[in-house]
């Protein structure tokens, strides 16, 4: 297959998953104005297809096409056919991955959905007024819909990574796929930097640290002798925003490390219902205590502490940095061993403070695809400069001080193998994993049950649904 025609089934391919990720989750939303005029009722009778377990309504193509237009999504040249055969695939994938013992936890998507409902609910002001825009008769059975439109999707998404966790290429794959690419069809890469951090935390008083102590064991006691919700002091008092709102609630696998070391370690040495002793972390002082054990995963839920930094603690930061930075503005030390030696961050310490981008792994980070709060403070900085002392939150509230450089600077840029080959290796990996995928779901089609209602038999799918 010509290179512009496989990346151009990439983009679209990609650009549909993202599409139903999203607009599937919510198309429900534009059913309750639907409703209300009869001469635009959807359809919610009819089967559309079956593939394997799985039933698609006229009214699943139908509300999708709604769900799009009530986005601002314009639906200008997208057939319902092309709607049909990708929700078929979603329902393949799910199947197969039911078929194939792929497990998703029925207590991560109730989570998913309980911070679904807690978004809606904090937008529109009560869950009697989420229910009424939804058109839902009550709370259980929206949480119900929710529940089974994101299954399928985590299902489905599953599946996909399960079919391309084992696909590796070699440098010599990677040649090739570049090599294949007709030069007036070469990608262009935007203006790339890279970036080097250095960071000083501020010094924590011993009676602060005492006081976060105390407070955490006071937690533990209300919960253990007084009978208290743990849930509840987590969305009163806890500092970490990514739980707060659900009663500080985490699924850990044992197998598959997603916390800090000394979160896991806490976490696994408790028997369901009990309560860890205060213990420090790089985001601050945590309890922690076990609500289910289910084989390799556990549900648990946590407080996060952070202390509090007097303003001279924080000055004092900002000095250490300005005397760093002129040091190395004078060449007396180098910025990488300057990171080295005086940075708190540990993450960067040891590579000299260099940053890498959490989205692509590498390096390099692309001007027009940054955070922008980094954005804003290094846009503005020549390669080799180094910023003035930057204040800086982390997630759990800590403030800190850091001074940033540009280590190198990449301008806008015609592909270039030898330069931009991590890049290339990207685009080569996910082309041999787009046909890996093809490869897959053909095969599958030919070994599932599929029926298509004779409404939709004249479609022109890009797979052979009909298996002709």
């Amino acid at each position: 297959m010509p290179y512009e025609q496989r990346n151009l089934n990439f983009t679209v391919k990609n650009y549909l998953l993202l599409l139903f990720a999203f607009t599937l989750s919510f198309n429900i939303s534009a059913q309750g104005p639907l409703n209300n005029d009869k001469s635009k009722r959807i359809k919610i009778d009819g089967v559309s297809a079956v593939v394997g377990d799985y039933v698609i309504l006229d009214s699943d193509i139908d509300k999708t096409l709604v769900d799009m237009k009530s986005q601002g999504i314009s639906t200008e040249g997208i057939e319902r056919c092309q709607l049909l055969g990708k929700l078929m695939e979603d329902k393949l994938y799910a199947h197969h991955a039911v078929q194939d013992s792929l497990i998703v936890s029925d207590s991560e998507v109730y989570s998913y959905v309980d911070q679904s409902i807690e978004y809606f609910t904090e937008q529109l002001g009560s869950i009697e007024k989420v229910l009424e825009f939804y058109n839902k008769p009550d709370e259980f059975s929206f949480r119900e819909q929710l529940f089974e439109i994101n299954k399928l999707q985590k299902l489905a998404s599953l599946m996909q990574s399960e079919i391309v966790s084992k696909i590796e290429i070699t440098p010599e794959e990677v040649r090739s796929f570049f090599e294949s690419i007709p030069e007036d069809e070469l990608p262009v890469f935007g203006t790339e930097i890279e970036l080097a951090q250095i960071v000083i935390e501020p010094a924590v008083s011993d009676e602060e640290t005492q006081r976060v102590i105390n407070r955490l064991k006071d937690f533990k006691n209300d919960v253990e002798e007084k009978g208290l919700s743990f849930a509840s002091k987590a969305i009163l008092y806890s500092q970490d925003p990514g739980s707060r709102s659900t009663g500080g609630k985490y699924t850990l696998h044992r197998k598959r490390p997603r916390m800090v070391k000394e979160f896991r370690d806490a976490a696994f040495g408790l028997e369901e219902g009990q309560i860890s002793q205060p213990f420090k972390s790089d985001f601050g002082w945590h309890i922690v205590t076990v609500d289910k054990i289910r084989g390799q995963q556990v549900d648990v839920r946590h407080i996060l502490l952070t202390p509090k930094v007097d303003v001279e603690q924080l000055n004092q930061s900002r000095t250490i940095l300005d005397s760093l930075r002129k040091r190395i503005v004078d060449k007396e030390i180098t910025f990488s061993d300057a990171a080295f030696n005086f940075s708190s961050e540990k993450e960067t310490r040891n590579s000299g403070g260099t940053l890498i981008n959490p989205v692509t792994g590498d390096t390099r980070f692309e001007l027009t695809k940054m955070d922008p709060d980094l954005y804003n403070q290094v846009s503005k900085l020549k390669e080799g400069e180094i910023s003035v002392p930057l204040l800086d939150t982390d997630r759990s509230g800590l403030k800190k001080y850091k001074i940033i450089m540009i280590t190198n600077r990449f301008e806008e840029h015609v592909a270039d193998y030898s330069q931009d080959f991590i890049r290339i290796k990207e685009l080569a990996l996910k082309d041999k994993q787009l046909r890996a995928i093809e490869k897959w779901t053909k095969e599958r089609i030919e070994d599932t049950y599929v029926s298509i209602s004779k409404d939709y038999k004249s479609c022109e799918f890009t797979n052979n649904w009909s298996k002709k």
